[in-house]
């Protein structure tokens, strides 16, 4: 009987990419769209990246990490069965999201450079009633306005448009507000 091949892990280091004063992120994006189906991502860095511990959750991975003896982090993103995000659907905190009803909030912020998007939103979400939901059409992905959303109770389900241009997002009010 053979051993179970393991599956396969791309490396990315962000190390030299932030010693330069680069910002690693879209490095980290990019190397995740590249991902086959099933490919892990070991990422090495100086620090322990804990935001991106829920971006790369809503985009369907698991994240395992370690120190390293140097004081860097090591951290290994693998994909969870069932749970990977497809181009055609929407990820996000809730998967019902088909069943919310229509909008009672538009907001086209594609012209905004962060983090006025993430300002409007939640601006907005303040004004309305819980089970409101809001629409947003944005320029890029808002990862850090999850964890915002997550805080004030809030679900949200996006993805980007057929172009990948535009990102929808759609919040559900959830009657929470900011823990301060």
């Amino acid at each position: 009987m053979s051993k179970p091949e393991a599956s396969p892990i791309r490396e990315l280091d962000v190390r030299p990419m932030l010693r330069s004063g680069e910002e690693p992120f879209q490095a980290i994006m990019d190397a995740v769209d590249a991902l086959a189906p099933g490919e892990s991502l070991r990422l090495v860095a100086p620090f322990r990246p804990v935001p991106l511990f829920s971006v790369m959750a809503n985009r369907g991975f698991s994240a395992s990490d370690r120190p390293l003896d140097d004081g860097d982090w090591e951290v290994v993103f693998s994909p969870v069965a069932g749970m990977q995000a497809d181009a055609g659907l929407a990820t996000g905190s809730s998967p019902a999201a088909v069943f919310w009803g229509d909008p009672v909030e538009e907001l086209d912020l594609v012209d905004l450079e962060p983090p006025e998007p993430m300002v409007r939103i939640l601006e907005t979400l303040e004004s309305m009633q819980p089970g409101d939901v809001l629409f947003a059409l944005l320029a890029r992905e808002p990862v850090f306005l999850f964890p915002e959303l997550a805080k004030r109770q809030h679900e949200w389900a996006g993805n980007f448009d057929a172009s990948g241009s535009a990102y929808r997002l759609l919040v559900r009010h959830g009657g929470g507000r900011a823990h301060v």
